[in-house]
């Protein structure tokens, strides 16, 4: 067997790839690459490989943020699209696996160390009970994760993609002013770096102002710098929000055995986070309240989780017990 392999976690906005020691899980040769820069994903690995071509390579695992339903794959949030059976034999590869972005975060979950993740509430994990986790940025991504056996089993889905329910006056206004624009108004709408701006924005426009076209990081700068009431807010919402939907993902599959969020978002500011409304609100479920006191919840530190996870399925679906 090949001692390493590739792996790759592929948002709308970059694709990262690196090599996975198959003998340990080790990470090595990172690199992050612009999607809107290059033609398809083949072409980034290509030029990837090309650049190790010292080291052999003859299998390896692809996190993709889109649906996997079966050998064709098309992006949500670029135009990427690919057959897995035809870049597996272009590259000559001998096993190929293309899975959902969360699936491979969900996978890493197992291999972090605890100087990985960082605890908001709740109290200690229990062992054998299944696992949550959600992320904002380019989109909303959810996975599920339960230990059966001595493997882990992910549950891929697009939970990003559900209503969006709204649990106060103020998230009233901010589903009125979305659904006016968009129709259905999901989750990713709102918890996103789009998603972000389309909060700025509906609390402007709910108070019969004009929005500024502001950025996500110009958003959260002002907010961090209590320079922008609006943009203050708007982040403020955002935490409270990214709180009533790891509840709900708590609640669905009973995740006693954590909720983590991961996603390039929270970690700006996290600071702010850890003292904002989440955990209120991750736990505000009425007569499930004292259900959810005891379950913890985890932001992943650890900078490359998709990577880490993906080479951990790959290591699994050849053999290997995590």
């Amino acid at each position: 067997m090949y001692q390493y392999a590739l792996v790759g976690d592929v948002g709308g906005t970059n694709a990262r790839l690196a090599l996975c020691d198959l003998t340990n899980g080790n990470l090595s040769h990172g690199k992050q690459y612009s999607v809107l820069e290059h033609d398809s994903l083949e072409s980034v690995i290509r030029l990837f490989l090309g650049e190790h071509a010292a080291l052999a390579v003859g299998s390896g695992c692809i996190a993709i943020a889109c649906p996997i339903t079966g050998d064709w794959v098309e992006m949500t949030n670029h135009n990427w699209a690919f057959s897995i059976a035809a870049v597996k034999q272009s590259l000559g590869f001998s096993h190929l696996e293309v899975i959902n972005d969360f699936t491979a975060v969900s996978m890493a979950i197992p291999a972090l160390a605890p100087d990985d993740v960082i605890q908001l509430g709740g109290a200690a994990p229990l062992a054998g009970k299944p696992i949550a986790v959600y992320g904002a940025g380019t989109g909303l991504g959810v996975g599920h994760l339960l230990p059966v056996g001595d493997q882990w089993v992910s549950l891929p889905g697009e939970g990003g993609h559900v209503d969006f329910a709204s649990n106060s006056e103020e998230e009233d206004l901010l589903l009125q002013v979305l659904r006016q624009e968009l129709g259905h108004v999901s989750a990713e709408r709102v918890l996103s770096g789009p998603g972000l701006v389309n909060i700025y924005r509906a609390i402007v426009k709910s108070d019969d102002r004009v929005p500024e076209a502001l950025t996500p990081q110009t958003i959260s700068e002002r907010a961090l710098a209590h320079s922008d009431v609006d943009c203050l807010r708007a982040l403020s919402l955002f935490c409270v929000l990214m709180g009533r939907f790891g509840g709900n993902l708590a609640l669905t599959l009973g995740t006693f055995g954590g909720v983590y969020i991961a996603g390039g978002i929270v970690p700006r500011f996290l600071e702010f986070f850890r003292n904002s409304g989440f955990r209120a609100a991750f736990e505000d479920k009425g007569r499930f309240r004292d259900y959810l006191a005891d379950i913890p919840a985890y932001l992943i530190t650890h900078p490359q989780p998709g990577l880490l996870g993906a080479g951990a399925y790959l290591r699994q679906a050849l053999g290997q017990t995590l």
